[in-house]
């Protein structure tokens, strides 16, 4: 086996090689993983639990079964860790609260019965934001990961809801992790972490099992090193489930196998600065900038365009229609003051129990208003470019629960129910992550796991790792 931190920190798509190669096996990947958690999780705080014993028995099967030299999928015997919003069988599944620390799962997410199927390992369950509903990834009850990019200085955000998710990845305790996002939740961890997030269109992998924030937005999304590896587990666990009629009716996703991917000809637009809903530091615009002259030194025809529509309201749009969306999924609990729930995340639910009903459906005819614009407009583009985040991760002192500037480029995608990639593009000058992200048309996640490749062939962003964690 190569060095056990090399190891660590490949792709799924480079593990799947290694093993088929007989460089290593499941039991001893797995090991691999599980001992990192065990020295380095009391510092990075990424896992609410760890099935270390179920997941060595997976393992071991996923061995015996590669000795019968039948084909096996791409992901075989390859571990993976789930956002703790996902159910499985027998199993605690918190949704981010210290209140539901009982409650113990009756049945099974179709996302983790595909993973298993698909031959996977599941390494455990990561920490969240409570009920989803937070883009910094502070969670004052159950605790806050520790952004792995600063082990020394301070305790800087990993970015939410999916923030054990992504600290998991990026600090090498899993090649790759399930994220949910409705308002950035895959995108801003990512971005913060240095890592690939994949936003899919509503409807694209199914929700059966999975903790509800605002069901009209909410969808599963793989966070990894690479645009390749986003592919794979899309393939993986996209497609239609009887159990979630919203997988219905809509066109399959076929993994592209494309020797070369390439962006030769694409139509990218890209955001003007002074369309941003949020001001971006230097280094960010930097790093936008630098990836637009990498995809046009690539082929693609770059343009910058002003947008028809307001991001910034549709921002604020999105905020309102979770909080409506997220008090009708608590409204049992969030009032009971007796309960751990954290008081932002309290504070953001209740808020949403202010709108009646007239409201809530005029939001609704208003976003699919907004639906059918941003469809018809990117009917002249394929791609359109934007920073992912206006900052990097900031320490946790420095946070400010009142506003969401992490949702000011994101929220807008959930919004037009388009689908969206974050890539590594860059770091600040205190060697911090910054992303930029690429959004297209609902159901093309295939265009943007094809420019994420093409990208990701002409830089090395997505290499790097955080000191520190060998």
């Amino acid at each position: 086996m190569a060095t056990d931190q090399q190891t660590a920190f490949s792709s799924l798509a480079d593990l799947a090689r290694d093993l088929h190669c007989k460089k290593f096996t499941s039991v001893e990947l797995t090991g691999l993983y599980l001992d990192r958690i065990a020295r380095l999780d009391g510092r990075l705080h990424a896992y609410v639990s760890v099935h270390a014993e179920a997941a060595l028995l997976q393992a071991r099967a996923a061995d015996l079964q590669r000795q019968s030299g039948l084909p096996l999928p791409p992901l075989h015997g390859l571990p993976i860790a789930l956002k703790d919003l996902c159910d499985i069988d027998g199993q605690v599944t918190t949704g981010g609260s210290q209140a539901w620390i009982d409650r113990t799962s009756t049945s099974t997410s179709t996302v983790a019965e595909r993973l298993l199927a698909a031959g996977m390992i599941i390494l455990g369950k990561t920490h969240m934001v409570e009920f989803a509903f937070g883009a910094w990834g502070t969670n004052p009850v159950m605790g806050t990961p520790r952004n792995p990019w600063d082990l020394t200085r301070h305790h800087r955000v990993p970015g939410g809801s999916s923030s054990g998710s992504g600290v998991a990845v990026a600090g090498g305790l899993a090649p790759a992790a399930i994220g949910s996002d409705t308002g950035g939740s895959v995108r801003v961890p990512a971005a913060f972490n240095g890592l690939t997030g994949l936003k899919t269109t509503s409807g694209r992998i199914s929700l059966h099992g999975t903790i509800a924030l605002s069901p009209s937005m909410d969808t599963i999304g793989p966070m990894t090193r690479t645009a390749e590896d986003a592919g794979l587990l899309l393939a993986a666990i996209a497609g239609p489930d009887l159990r979630d009629t919203s997988t219905l009716h809509h066109p399959l996703f076929r993994l592209a196998q494309q020797p070369a991917p390439s962006v030769q000809g694409l139509r990218i637009a890209v955001m003007r600065p002074d369309q941003y809903p949020w001001p971006v530091t230097p280094a960010v615009q930097a790093a936008t900038d630098d990836a637009v002259r990498v995809l046009r030194t690539l082929g693609a025809t770059v343009t910058d365009v002003t947008l028809p529509f307001d991001w910034a309201d549709y921002m604020r749009k999105v905020g309102t229609l979770i909080a409506i969306e997220a008090f009708h999924q608590h409204a049992h609990h969030i009032g009971d003051d007796s309960l751990p729930i954290g008081p932002w995340v309290r504070q953001r639910t209740i808020s949403g129990g202010t709108f009646d009903a007239h409201a809530y459906q005029a939001l609704l005819a208003q976003r699919q208003q907004a639906i059918v614009q941003f469809d018809e407009w990117m009917q002249s583009y394929d791609l359109l470019l934007t920073p992912t985040l206006p900052f990097v991760a900031c320490p946790l002192t420095e946070v400010n629960e009142e506003v969401t500037p992490l949702g000011a480029f994101n929220r807008a995608v959930n919004f037009v129910d388009a689908c969206a990639i974050t890539l590594p593009a860059g770091f600040s000058d205190d060697g911090l992550p910054i992303g930029v992200q690429l959004i297209a048309r609902a159901w093309h996640e295939s265009l943007l796991l094809q420019a994420g490749q093409a990208f990701q062939q002409a830089t090395d962003w997505h290499r790097r790792r955080p000191d520190g964690l060998a």
